[in-house]
């Protein structure tokens, strides 16, 4: 068992540092809003700390699950951040989707103090946090990733490693690009479906038993046809994410035209009020 600092109690990490306490570890956490804290200590053992700092001294491993590229380094830098808190030879790994570009800078700030540092975004949303059924891409030196692996399985069914430091960012990108078009592609086929007369549920039992089957058309064509997205992955978080996608393809001269048009598609969403609902609500979008 390992004492651990988790950094973010959103609706991702707060089931992530569940897990690691109702495993045995020694967790302490520390949340921007403490409200949300002390609802964490109300539902698992463990501690909270008034700053990343404080949560972060005496931990071999902390964790962080915020919210973008600022909140990262707000959480990690300065006087109160948790670098300052950190040994040598404790390691930080990082669940945000953020640049690579953030992830590069941190990492070598966290060297320089001689502090592994592994980028390790999710993928399944709340669902898989709150299940412990998470995809976990990594990114950093392998003795690093050997260090927080163990603790990181407690809520993931898979966690890999996919290269030096910034390479678990990078696959979580090519995650956001495939789901965007996948999203847009089921939401035109089901309100095909609609518009046509057909039964939306019948549609989805006989096409997903082919080559058009996904976890999305699964798990979202009945919250779809209901029009019900109060759940799942928010469409600002979407943007954030495929924002990040779009200014790596044009750095790496990349074409992501579809990417590019979906997240228009999410931009007209937000501009129908629906920033925090979940990202199947494209459908929306061809309704209105």
């Amino acid at each position: 068992m390992a004492k651990i600092a988790f950094l973010g109690l959103g609706v991702m990490g707060f089931p992530m540092a569940g897990h690691l306490a109702r495993a045995g570890h020694e967790v302490t956490v520390y949340n921007r809003s403490p409200e949300k804290a002390e609802a964490w200590l109300g539902a698992h053992d463990g501690h909270r700390a008034a700053t990343p700092r404080e949560a972060a001294n005496g931990a071999e491993i902390v964790l962080a699950c915020v919210g973008n590229d600022d909140d990262l380094r707000q959480v990690c830098l300065g006087q109160d951040g948790a670098f300052a808190g950190m040994a040598k030879g404790s390691v930080f790994a990082d669940h945000t989707t953020v640049s690579a570009r953030v992830t590069q800078e941190l990492a070598g700030i966290a060297a320089e103090a001689g502090i592994g540092f592994v980028d390790a975004p999710v993928s399944g949303g709340q669902a898989g946090a709150e299940n412990g059924q998470l995809s976990v891409m990594c990114g950093g030196a392998q003795p690093d990733f050997d260090r927080v692996q163990p603790v990181i399985a407690t809520y993931a069914k898979i966690c890999r490693l996919m290269g030096p430091v910034g390479s678990g960012q990078v696959t979580k990108m090519c995650n956001q690009i495939a789901i965007a078009g996948l999203v847009q592609g089921l939401a035109e086929s089901l309100r095909f479906a609609e518009a046509s007369g057909l039964e939306i549920g019948e549609v989805v039992e006989v096409i997903s038993q082919g080559a058009a089957g996904s976890w999305q058309m699964m798990n979202r064509h009945k919250t779809m046809a209901e029009g019900k997205f109060d759940h799942g992955f928010a469409v600002d978080w979407m943007r954030k994410d495929l924002g990040i996608c779009l200014d790596a393809a044009d750095d790496l001269g990349v074409s992501l035209p579809v990417t590019a048009l979906v997240d228009q598609f999410y931009k007209d969403v937000q501009r129908m009020g629906g920033g925090r609902w979940d990202t199947s609500a494209l459908i929306q979008r061809l309704r209105d």
